[in-house]
């Protein structure tokens, strides 16, 4: 309450001058007159000086006190209203980050409405992500039309992802700067709910559908690129996210680029472990479908309108 301007209004004399003495008890006039100040001729044979300087009523003078509390009632005024302007400036709606249905519901369009060397860029920097944090570089060789869901899957897999549908598949195979390995990495909008998602990435989390074998993907292999020889026995290593802010499945699946086949495939995320010694993993062919699939994963999200985050496991 001291620092308001109505408290300095009314202590703004004893604030700025102390306690003043208190004013002299008025005299009595006696009844029927009229207290008339009159002022004084000057004597004849004295010339008149000059006219009485006019003075304010007594209790009317406007004091410096007066003044400095106008000012502090100014003051807080102007403060007042800076504050208000600023609580509407940050309150803003256009400025209030997106909601999470927003998200969701921008996120089921950006197959469609975001450039494709966005979600798939023509080049992927990967800085200290490969085996034993060596840097990896990946180029883009070639890109699926987009499509239905129709033949993209094995039928275990396409059994498993069915009940979320399938709005749109996006695909793209890429080759590291070795060109000893090429990844295919892919993404499936769906046409579920929030609800649908969270209780699909439940489901691939608490049986472990994304580390079985009959649930890899089918690599993208044209015809004419360093792909053309990626089929389904040179599948190495591979990973399946079902994200849950956004409605859209990513996967990703690497093998040799020379043809060779697998004999044991091993998911990205054992492949990466410290220590693994299998051919995946000292390839680095779990680190390329990992680290694509982070990449992918991400773009998706921007386009979405929601922060990049990390690899996200079902509660």
């Amino acid at each position: 309450f001291r620092d308001t301007a109505a408290f300095h209004l009314a202590n703004s004399q004893n604030l700025w001058s102390g306690p003043q003495a208190p004013a002299a008890r008025p005299t009595a006039t006696p009844p029927g007159r009229q207290p008339w100040r009159t002022t004084p001729h000057p004597s004849q044979g004295v010339a008149a000086g000059p006219a009485p300087t006019r003075r304010f009523p007594a209790g009317r003078r406007p004091t410096g006190r007066v003044l400095a509390a106008a000012a502090c009632l100014v003051l807080g005024i102007g403060l007042l209203g800076g504050a208000a302007a600023g609580s509407w400036l940050t309150d803003d709606p256009e400025d209030a980050p997106p909601t999470a249905e927003a998200t969701f519901t921008k996120g089921r369009d950006a197959w469609r409405n975001t450039p494709v060397d966005t979600l798939f860029p023509r080049t992927v920097e990967g800085l200290g992500v490969g085996p034993g944090g060596a840097d990896r570089t990946w180029t883009r060789i070639a890109v699926a039309p987009d499509s239905d869901c129709t033949g993209a899957y094995d039928p275990k897999l396409a059994q498993a992802l069915a009940r979320a549908g399938c709005v749109r598949l996006l695909r793209a195979t890429y080759l590291d700067a070795t060109r000893s390995s090429v990844i295919t990495v892919g993404a499936q909008t769906t046409r579920t709910d929030p609800a649908g998602m969270l209780a699909l990435n439940t489901r691939f989390s608490t049986k472990s559908l994304a580390d079985r074998t009959d649930l890899m993907p089918v690599p993208y292999a044209p015809k004419g690129t360093s792909a053309e020889g990626f089929g389904r026995a040179q599948r190495a290593s591979w990973t399946v996210r079902v994200l849950t802010d956004v409605p859209v499945i990513v996967y990703a699946v690497s093998g040799f680029a020379d043809g060779r086949a697998v004999t044991e495939p091993q998911p990205a995320e054992a492949a990466v472990r410290p220590g693994a010694t299998t051919a995946p993993a000292e390839s680095g062919l779990g680190h390329d479908a990992k680290d694509l699939a982070d990449r992918i994963e991400n773009d998706f999200r921007k386009a979405a309108g929601t922060p990049t985050q990390p690899r996200e496991d079902a509660p």
